[in-house]
């Protein structure tokens, strides 16, 4: 591992990151600056916990979301039962007549079994992935997950360009064969699993 400084200087350069994260969970600038900012107070505070078997962008990920769940449970106890406008008007009188019916037409909000559907494909997704031999699964998730720039993986796993764009490839035809037999050809049976 490097030098405290240095172990410093690189979480610093990774707050923008973790910003931009923790800004699309919890779509709240101050929130996601708290979260951000306790995930960097505890990776200062046990350096010792990063051993390397990572990249240190994906550990930080990996606090930073138990944080995000703390801000949540943190900001949900202070949010009041009673909205209001900006005038002070409740906000149930705003939405609903007298009779309890909406003032106004509301959005079709779409199917729940399809909800329920994408959600049990994302879990056969990251079956699939966690299936993937060696470093290919660690590879897709860098590129698909993290958005991680070519180099930066190159760079971290000391691989070739062609190197990584031969095993992503395998990763995605392999994924595409687990997905056929786990999802597609299950759905086709009538089930998702």
């Amino acid at each position: 591992m490097s030098t405290a400084p240095d172990f410093h200087h690189q979480i610093e350069a990774l707050r923008p990151v973790l910003l931009k994260y923790a800004r699309l969970q919890l779509r709240n600038a101050a929130w996601a600056e708290d979260a951000v900012s306790e995930t960097v107070l505890a990776a200062l505070e046990k350096p010792q916990a990063f051993g390397g078997a990572s990249q240190l962008k994906t550990w930080l990920i990996g606090i930073l979301k138990h944080k995000l769940v703390d801000q949540i449970r943190k900001n949900s106890r202070e949010l009041s039962t009673t909205v209001t406008n900006e005038d002070g008007e409740d906000l149930d009188d705003l939405l609903f007549a007298a009779d309890g019916h909406w003032r106004e037409a509301q959005h079709d909000w779409g199917n729940p079994e399809d909800a329920l559907r994408q959600l049990d494909f994302m879990k056969v997704l990251e079956a699939c992935v966690d299936k993937l031999p060696g470093q290919q699964g660690r590879l897709f998730m860098m590129r698909e997950w993290l958005e991680l720039e070519s180099d930066e993986i190159c760079k971290e796993l000391a691989i070739t360009p062609t190197n990584l764009w031969v095993m992503l490839h395998r990763a995605r035809l392999r994924l595409r064969e687990c997905l056929q037999m786990g999802w597609f050809g299950a759905a086709a049976t009538g089930g998702a699993n």
